[in-house]
């Protein structure tokens, strides 16, 4: 995968479009007019600010389904990747929260996305839904079915889980690209708006060799050039909210703030926790998803 190719920058930032509730999650109002709108307007918010890509999951249906999710849902994330990739001009990806990336490969097949986000390709992790188990098996075989060329970014150690298989973050991305066949490897901090421990994503880019390597929480205009100067890009939601509240809608001012300093190179190898440490406590605000 390359990812200057894909994205058009070597370092690229991915904003995430937090779809409102979807048909048959437990907070869906019934309005799917209004998810689409909200996210046409996150997406030209991300696009106006600079982001280089845009992924779409369904991060307020929380609690997710562990497997496979509603054909509804799957029918209303269609509708929704298909309106933001009318409107900006930017590469768009889908993650189907909780693991259940044989939906996702299916709409981005169908959309023309171009990469899926899948929370556990390899090995097994504990978490609030249960057990998820890897899925590359199903996965590389249905894209193969599907003749797709959808790229597939894939967790490791993903957040908001401990494993059961092995802890070792090296061992872990090299089983993840070798045998799993990911693209891309996406290392994350223990929560949403946490990120990585600088010496995780140290051992990950040395583990991934030649696979890009991608931030998945945890950024902010603080830390991107720490985080960056070992990661090929970041997928970042959070940090680009209204007051930095995952509740709220994203600004285009610090989507734009944020690309001001990713150019700038701001950011050390000691900021890349921005004083925040796991452990601690997490903010409400980001306690709504994955």
């Amino acid at each position: 995968m390359n990812v200057e190719t894909l994205f058009g920058t070597k370092k690229p930032v991915i904003g995430v479009v937090h779809l409102l509730p979807l048909p048959t999650s437990p907070r869906w109002n019934g309005s799917l007019q209004e998810v689409i709108g909200r996210a046409e307007q996150e997406a030209t918010a991300l696009a106006a600010g600079g982001a280089h890509g845009i992924i779409i999951e369904n991060f307020f249906d929380a609690p997710f389904a562990k497997g496979r999710v509603d054909a509804a849902v799957v029918g209303a994330m269609t509708l929704a990747v298909q309106h933001v990739a009318s409107m900006v001009h930017l590469p768009v990806g889908v993650n189907v929260l909780r693991n259940d990336g044989l939906s996702a490969m299916a709409i981005a097949a169908c959309t023309g996305a171009k990469f899926i986000r899948v929370n556990v390709l390899m090995g097994v992790m504990a978490t609030d839904r249960g057990l998820l188990e890897g899925i590359a098996w199903e996965l590389l075989r249905y894209r193969r079915e599907l003749n797709s060329n959808v790229k597939i970014l894939a967790d490791v150690l993903v957040k908001h889980a401990e494993p059961l298989s092995t802890s070792n973050i090296g061992l872990a991305i090299e089983e993840t690209i070798h045998r799993g066949l990911a693209d891309g490897i996406i290392v994350s901090g223990c929560a949403t708006g946490y990120p990585p421990d600088p010496e995780d994503l140290r051992l990950a880019r040395a583990a991934c060799g030649d696979t890009p390597l991608f931030v998945g929480s945890g950024t902010t205009w603080e830390n991107i050039g720490a985080l960056l100067q070992h990661a090929d890009g970041a997928i970042v939601s959070t940090s680009l909210k209204r007051h930095g509240h995952a509740q709220q809608p994203i600004d285009p001012l610090r989507v734009a703030r944020l690309l001001e300093a990713l150019h700038s190179g701001v950011g050390d190898t000691n900021s890349a926790y921005n004083g925040r440490r796991p452990g601690t406590g997490y903010p409400t605000e980001q306690l709504a998803g994955v």
